[in-house]
């Protein structure tokens, strides 16, 4: 995902009025700008950073809509929008037959020495940001057994 994208589709829910929209995607530019300053790249900021600052907010709202009181059904109408708008820009994980197929070609060796630790250490770098480290913990888990 491109920030320029964000800004763009930013201008367009305020030129429609959609409220919510424009907050959520506003909190998404804010959080992508603040990762870019302080990384030192305020100017060009990186699609695998936006992927990465966008994934790290859905997760955060996710939290959120998990800790929030059921009867406090207000705001979790305003956690589920800001998640549907997050979750239409985050990029396309990995399923997890994807992950075992990858880790199968790609890291037989590794795995071959059953230690969880070093497979673990040696395959989530070669994942990051392509797939979600729980299910690429559980295959790993799996294929150690």
């Amino acid at each position: 995902m491109d920030i320029k994208t964000l800004q763009t589709d930013m201008i367009a829910a305020m030129k429609a009025r959609d409220k919510a929209r424009k907050e959520s995607i506003s909190a998404l530019i804010q959080a992508v700008k603040k990762a870019g300053i302080d990384a030192g790249c305020r100017e060009n900021i990186p699609e695998e950073m936006v992927n990465k600052v966008i994934l790290k907010e859905l997760k955060t709202v996710k939290e959120q809509i998990d800790s929030c009181p059921a009867e406090r059904t207000d705001l979790l109408e305003e956690y589920q929008a800001r998640y549907d708008v997050f979750n239409f820009y985050a990029p396309q994980l990995m399923s997890a037959e994807e992950v075992e197929t990858e880790l199968n070609e790609k890291f037989a060796d590794v795995i071959a020495t059953k230690n969880k630790g070093q497979i673990m250490k040696t395959v989530m770098p070669a994942f990051k940001g392509r797939a979600d480290g729980k299910v690429i913990q559980q295959i790993v888990t799996k294929l150690c057994q």
